[in-house]
């Protein structure tokens, strides 16, 4: 699977989700996740539904939220690259790397490109230090990303062909 397919949320599937692990000791999290896998994105209208049936505040549910920064408020591009920035892909030319693919696709982390394909998203290991610099696009992870390479799998992903060796 290169990407998963989200699904539209609507008040029932959330309320559904929560309902599902509400009862679990430290039930936030396993929820939260749960609505952005199924979802793609923790909608804003999530959060009262969770904090009515957790008894929380608003606040204490948004501040758990954009705590961890792997939750999303906004629904994310057809397809999520993720860039390892882990010392050790760091010193096999990460940040290089980092630098072409901010300046390529002309959004920076936490971003979607305008026309909705690619949303970049920063990862701290992806476990294959000795083939850095590593992305990730959707479920697979590609090690030794040259910036050239990097333009490959843009064009790849572009065309949904995502061949990747």
């Amino acid at each position: 699977m290169l990407n998963r397919q989200f699904f539209p949320w609507t008040p029932q599937l959330l309320q559904e989700l929560i309902d599902a692990l509400k009862h679990k000791p430290g039930a936030l999290l396993p929820i939260l996740h749960a609505i952005q896998d199924r979802c793609g994105y923790v909608p804003h209208e999530a959060v009262p539904l969770i904090a009515d049936s957790l008894q929380l505040t608003r606040a204490e549910v948004h501040g758990v939220i954009s705590f961890y920064h792997h939750f999303r408020t906004t629904p994310p591009g057809r397809h999520v690259l993720q860039v390892c920035r882990a010392e050790a892909c760091q010193a096999r030319g990460a940040r290089e790397l980092e630098q072409h693919v901010k300046q390529t696709l002309g959004v920076d982390y936490h971003q979607t490109t305008a026309d909705q394909e690619i949303s970049l998203e920063p990862v701290y290991c992806l476990g294959t230090c000795t083939c850095g610099p590593s992305v990730r696009i959707g479920d697979r992870i590609i090690g030794r990303v040259t910036p050239e390479r990097f333009d490959q799998l843009v064009a790849e992903m572009t065309t949904q062909v995502l061949e990747v060796s």
